[in-house]
């Protein structure tokens, strides 16, 4: 792993969890990882209730775009952490692959999509602690 390692986050649309994740490892990171998210299949938008949900927290989303997934995304990061990509997401030696098992956000309201939230910033902290990294604002 580079000295700043490189952390991919992959969902099917790139709308809703892979963008949530990718805003809490840029914000408690503080610049000390690299961070992507991409999609299988992207869709149109970021979902707008995970944008407000993360604007609840003070982090701001509703600038992203999704992007749609390639094989060098996956190639050049030292971990890869998939929701429910299934079979598309290329697989390569020598990569970090994790999953996680969350609920997708799509067609939930905020009631729903808070808690998806607050799970995935629990899991950055603990994948920033298996990194290395001190979070910069837990």
């Amino acid at each position: 792993m580079a000295d700043r390692p490189s952390v991919l986050f992959v969902c099917v649309h790139n709308a809703g969890r892979s963008q949530m994740a990718a805003a809490w490892l840029t914000r408690l990171s503080g610049g000390a990882v690299e961070v992507r998210s991409a999609g299988s299949a992207p869709g149109e938008a970021v979902n707008p209730v995970a944008v407000e949900a993360m604007r609840e927290v003070g982090v701001d989303i509703a600038a992203e775009r999704p992007k749609l997934l390639t094989p060098d995304a996956v190639q050049t990061s030292d971990v890869v952490v998939t929701m429910g990509c299934g079979d598309a997401c290329p697989f390569f030696p020598g990569v970090r692959y994790e999953d996680w098992v969350l609920d997708d956000p799509a067609g939930q309201g905020i009631e729903v999509v808070r808690p998806i939230r607050d799970e995935i910033r629990r899991r950055v902290l603990g994948l920033l602690d298996e990194l290395g990294v001190e979070p910069v604002d837990a």
